[in-house]
């Protein structure tokens, strides 16, 4: 026990002192590989080695097997080097292709037959008395629009705590939604940069609508203000109905429902009101993907394949100092 304290103790020192220089956690991939390169005495036998590396990681990536010794679905952690975080991108890639191959098994094993090429598809009403018959083993997969139809669910993650739709009072259910896109330093500085000289919002247009088809398929008979609800809780505020007007009460308004949305959300030619009528009920395993997991894995090992020298010693050379090793030997 007296000699398992001082080892943690040292483990958390070198552990700071990674993420403060710009390291690598020790005994992770990369710090292992920086031991390893700190007793090769070439450059060309590290060159060599470097590439059986890379050779590897492409032979796991295509088995869609995890890069040991790194988190197997943590988005990249950018207090590490820039490797480290190239590595974890292919590991959580890999993760959520295996999540998107699980929720399309999902939707494509359930009892409600539908096009996955077709993404106008909207889901069509079952008889009621068969779906009577499949609720008493699933309840949830079913929501009563305000004509009385049953229409299934899809992509359905988990109920939503104490929200009910205003037009039903059918329970919202929270949906599966795309996942947002693996970011290291480099491409989170590049976007940063693309935004600042154009102004473009359109990867986060691109998001809401994703997810407002896939609340809208998880939810059939759902309006906006359940989504707001939902969604931005601080853009729906509740109001008594004993003191809603004669003419916020009218039957168009947006704000008659034992709430309002907020001044933003009802303004004329607001972006939310717009995607929401363009919105198809469409479950995130059959959108288009947001991104695109195989091309960023590809990516990431062309980077490495194709990484300069002088940028990839540099890192190593952090990574073996902040872990407590010394490239003194090494002569590059």
């Amino acid at each position: 026990m007296e000699g398992i304290i001082p080892c943690f103790g040292l483990y958390l020192v070198q552990a700071q002192l990674a993420g403060d220089i710009h390291g690598a956690p020790p005994g992770s991939f990369v710090s292992q590989l920086a031991e390893i390169m700190a007793g090769i005495k070439t450059t060309q036998k590290m060159a060599e080695f470097w590439l059986q590396v890379v050779a590897e990681l492409r032979r796991l990536w295509n088995e869609g097997q995890p890069i040991p010794w790194l988190p197997i679905d943590d988005n990249p952690d950018l207090q590490y080097c820039l490797l480290h975080q190239r590595l974890q991108v292919i590991n959580c890639c890999i993760a959520r292709k295996k999540r998107h191959l699980a929720a399309l098994k999902m939707l494509d094993s359930g009892n409600v037959e539908d096009d996955p090429n077709n993404k106008d598809q909207v889901t069509y009403p079952v008889s009621e008395t068969w779906a009577q018959n499949l609720n008493t083993i699933a309840p949830a997969l079913y929501a009563k629009t305000k004509t009385g139809e049953l229409v299934p669910r899809l992509g359905v993650l988990h109920p939503a705590e104490n929200l009910t739709m205003l037009e039903t009072g059918e329970p919202v259910f929270s949906p599966i939604i795309q996942e947002g896109p693996v970011l290291t330093e480099d491409l989170i500085r590049e976007t940063e940069e693309l935004i600042l000289r154009t102004g473009s919002v359109g990867a986060g247009c691109s998001q809401l609508l994703s997810d407002m088809q896939a609340f809208k398929a998880a939810n059939p008979g759902c309006i906006l203000e359940d989504f707001v609800r939902w969604y931005s809780p601080p853009d729906w505020s509740e109001v008594e109905a004993d003191h809603l007007s004669d003419e916020t009460s009218a039957k168009d308004d947006v704000s008659s429902r034992r709430g309002r949305l907020s001044s933003r959300m009802q303004s004329k030619g607001n972006l939310w009101q717009e995607l929401w009528e363009s919105a198809k009920p469409i479950p995130a395993a059959k959108q288009a993907p947001l991104f695109d997991e195989d091309l960023a894995g590809e990516s990431t090992l062309s980077y490495l394949e194709e990484i300069a020298p002088s940028d990839f010693f540099e890192q190593l050379f952090i990574v073996a100092v902040s872990n407590g090793k010394s490239f003194y030997h090494v002569h590059f």
